[in-house]
């Protein structure tokens, strides 16, 4: 099955489940589903950066500073959070991760989604999938900042990372 044939539930502006489709209909008619997105540091607390591939579907060949996508039909946030975090690091027994806080993604263009927003920390080696990241790094929070101005980043990645920063500054 590709990841266009991934069952998705459709979510209301309040993200309650009003149907299903598959994520490539989901995409093309811009419909509401449910992401997570997980920051992910190591032991030395490195932030994990990547490059997806130029093969997504969504955002192809841009920087994440988050690991995760899409929370499929039936799924919660939680399972999502630490299977897509388990699967883009290409590790297993990661620890579960903490669920930060929520937000509406919508860019005003046809792209909208519910998002929740983790930590983990990440002591294992990591073996991203090829399939998902072209390129990978843990670099300090500071080299992030300055990289914000230089690589193409994905939109909805600068949001949560946005809201990670008010939420951190909230205290």
């Amino acid at each position: 099955m590709s990841s266009a044939d991934e069952m998705l539930d459709i979510v209301d502006e309040d993200d309650r489940v009003i149907g299903r489709s598959p994520r490539g209909e989901a995409y093309a008619r811009g419909l509401r589903h449910r992401c997570v997105f997980v920051w992910v540091r190591d032991a030395e607390g490195r932030v994990f950066v990547h490059r997806r591939t130029s093969g997504k579907l969504v955002f192809p060949s841009l920087y994440d500073m988050f690991v995760g996508g899409v929370v499929g039909a039936g799924e919660s946030y939680d399972e999502a959070a630490l299977r897509e975090a388990e699967e883009e690091l290409g590790v297993s027994g990661l620890p579960a991760p903490r669920r930060l806080f929520r937000f509406l993604y919508d860019d005003g263009a046809g792209r909208s989604w519910w998002s929740a927003v983790y930590e983990v920390r990440c002591d294992l080696p990591v073996r991203p999938q090829p399939e998902e990241v072209a390129w990978h790094s843990f670099i300090g929070e500071a080299e992030l900042e300055r990289r914000l101005t230089e690589w193409e980043w994905v939109p909805d990645g600068l949001a949560a990372y946005r809201r990670l920063r008010a939420h951190r500054a909230a205290g």
